[in-house]
């Protein structure tokens, strides 16, 4: 990983909280169409041109860990997709500053990618998976693709990728049912479950069966015989319990139900370098123009604190919840 920066800047908001964490989309395409994502028939994706190089990713992503930036998360929609991704991930992986690079995936491209990854430095991946009935799985991605999800997932393992994390956006009427199963599933081959409760994201996440993870947590924490840990997974906003031996951990990711605005530590760049400050609010900040127009090196620090200043203190997901109308693949994971 890149060298460490021991006098650097520190990424501050508004409201005391610091940014060190930016969840970078690297297109806004997908192979597939979850049903709490992107529409079936969806044509409105972001012009090539309109994409950040990676010479420009780079220099953004220097930029913004001269001013404290640690972690750095591959997202998209589905970042295996973006042509010649290991190579960007190896450029970022020797930035100085950055310490942990990982990547989001649906796993359908990871038996071909998992070890180039590895070899790129990413050491962690989050797996989108939200059930493990062949039915269910392409009733919510649109495709028959399991089979090569799950070879995907064991390839990582076997390229020495870890942790591998597993993320289930629970739903009502869908996959409720499976929650033992998964996590019987994860336990059993060294996988960390995040179990999502579902944000209403444009017109695909509000039409989302929301379920309170309280609904399932207790059940959980009893039948696994979990215990709260305060370990640091990633930087995330998962609150994580763990098996008695330690070996087995669980996280809860409660956007609704009980939200963790307060410990926000991330910002989120779309593939055309738009930095929206927050999920479910409106503000954000152009770069491209900015990285096109002859933008200096202290151009892009001055505009980096001029972006973290417009950071609302909380999403209104449960005021208003027709309120964030762009998916989430626009957003950037």
């Amino acid at each position: 990983m890149g060298n460490s920066l021991p006098h650097a800047n520190v990424l501050q908001d508004p409201h005391g909280r610091i940014l060190d964490y930016l969840r970078l989309s690297v297109t806004d395409r997908c192979d597939l169409r979850c049903s709490y994502c992107i529409p079936k028939g969806f044509k409105g994706f972001e012009e090539p041109e309109h994409w950040l190089t990676f010479d420009e990713v780079e220099r953004l992503v220097a930029a913004f860990a001269r001013q404290g930036l640690k972690r750095v998360r591959l997202t998209g929609g589905e970042p295996l997709l973006r042509r010649d991704v290991t190579k960007l991930a190896s450029r970022l992986h020797q930035l100085p500053g950055i310490t942990d690079l990982s990547l989001s995936t649906n796993a359908t491209q990871l038996v071909r990618f998992a070890e180039p990854l590895a070899a790129a430095g990413v050491r962690r991946i989050n797996v989108s998976l939200d059930s493990l009935d062949k039915g269910c799985f392409e009733h919510v991605v649109g495709r028959n693709v399991f089979d090569q999800v799950m070879d995907g997932l064991f390839a990582a393992k076997a390229a020495g990728i870890s942790p591998i994390k597993i993320n289930m956006v629970v739903m009502r009427g869908v996959n409720d049912h499976e929650v033992m199963q998964m996590a019987e599933f994860c336990l059993e081959h060294g996988f960390i479950l995040r179990f999502i409760e579902a944000m209403p994201m444009g017109e695909t996440g509000q039409k989302a069966s929301y379920v309170p993870l309280q609904e399932i947590q207790s059940n959980l924490i009893s039948t696994f015989s979990l215990q709260p840990t305060v370990a640091e997974l990633g930087g995330g906003p998962a609150r994580y319990w763990e098996t008695a031996d330690g070996k087995g951990q669980i996280g809860f990711i409660t956007p609704m139900s009980q939200h963790f605005c307060a410990t926000c530590n991330r910002v989120r760049m779309s593939v055309d370098g738009t930095l929206y400050l927050c999920l479910g609010q409106e503000h954000k900040f152009e770069f491209r123009p900015l990285l096109r127009g002859g933008a200096t090196d202290d151009d892009l620090d001055a505009a980096i604190h001029e972006a973290i200043a417009i950071k609302p203190a909380k999403h209104d997901f449960l005021e208003a919840p027709k309120k964030i109308l762009r998916f989430m693949s626009q957003t950037g994971g």
